[in-house]
């Protein structure tokens, strides 16, 4: 692999990383760093790729939270392991949505959404969502203040939002985190549940792409994931660090406002400099 490639992939990285965490979709990004960065790969290995890259974040998300995530351990009263079952529980609920759409119209919806107006135009949608919300909730009393207060019918409808970022751009840390607070959860219950969510979908979403682009990789597509995966891995670690203590002491409307100006420079480059 020559090292121009080397540092593209590294790029994809850092940007998977950065924004699987942040609500302005990765995927989204990763889509719009494709219009200028070519990698010399193919298009289905692309697609696959832009899926995939996400393991090595998700796997940020287990060391981080594996105390919080294990039902095993030792350190754990049966009444916290009971929770811990619980919360696994929740999580497998919400994802069902998204996986029963994902499965069913995959390749639609890579035909049909994944181009930059979408990608602009979610961007936006969702910014603007951002603001409102907050701007409601500004002062409100949380019914959720902690993930075991989170009831199995609120799982689900965070699942139905998560269903709405399978359109790029959307931001399935966007969609779910808005869900959640709009029903009464507060910042850190809506992001740390969000994170969780991510385990199951990526390792499923990842299954899928691989299944469909098949198992015979190239020595060149094996250092391209193996890379992108250990630096999204390494830059995400420090992306959910940084957010959440930065959501202790402020509300989303920054990533709102980032969102729809990112959305309005992607179209108006797109419609009138390119």
């Amino acid at each position: 692999m020559k090292i121009i490639e080397l540092f593209k992939v590294i790029f994809f990285g850092v940007v998977e990383g950065i924004t699987e965490w942040l609500p302005i979709s990765s995927t989204g990004h990763l889509i719009l760093l494709e219009e200028f960065i070519k990698l010399n790969a193919s298009n289905e290995f692309m697609e696959m790729f832009r899926v995939v890259i996400q393991l090595g974040a998700i796997m940020a998300v287990i060391v981080l939270y594996f105390k919080k995530l294990n039902p095993f351990s030792l350190q754990k009263t049966n009444e916290e392991k009971k929770q811990t079952w619980s919360l696994w529980l929740k999580v497998l609920i919400a994802c069902i949505p998204a996986a029963i759409i994902g499965i069913l119209f995959d390749d639609k919806i890579d035909e049909v959404f994944y181009n930059y107006i979408t990608v602009a135009i979610t961007l936006i949608i969702y910014g603007v969502l951002f603001i409102v919300v907050e701007n409601r909730n500004k002062n409100k009393q949380h019914k959720y203040e902690e993930l075991k207060d989170i009831t199995v019918q609120l799982a689900l409808i965070i699942g139905m939002f998560q269903m709405l970022a399978l359109i790029p751009g959307t931001s399935r840390s966007g969609a779910t985190i808005v869900g959640a607070i709009m029903f009464g959860t507060s910042r850190t219950v809506a992001a740390e549940f969000t994170f969780f969510l991510a385990i199951p979908v990526m390792f499923g979403a990842s299954l899928l792409k691989i299944i469909k682009f098949g198992f015979a990789f190239t020595s060149s597509e094996v250092i391209i994931l193996v890379i992108g995966m250990l630096v999204a891995f390494l830059v995400s670690v420090l992306a959910i660090k940084i957010l959440m203590n930065y959501i202790k002491k402020n509300n989303f409307k920054a990533f709102g406002w980032y969102r729809i100006i990112l959305g309005v420079i992607v179209l108006l480059y797109f419609l009138f400099l390119n």
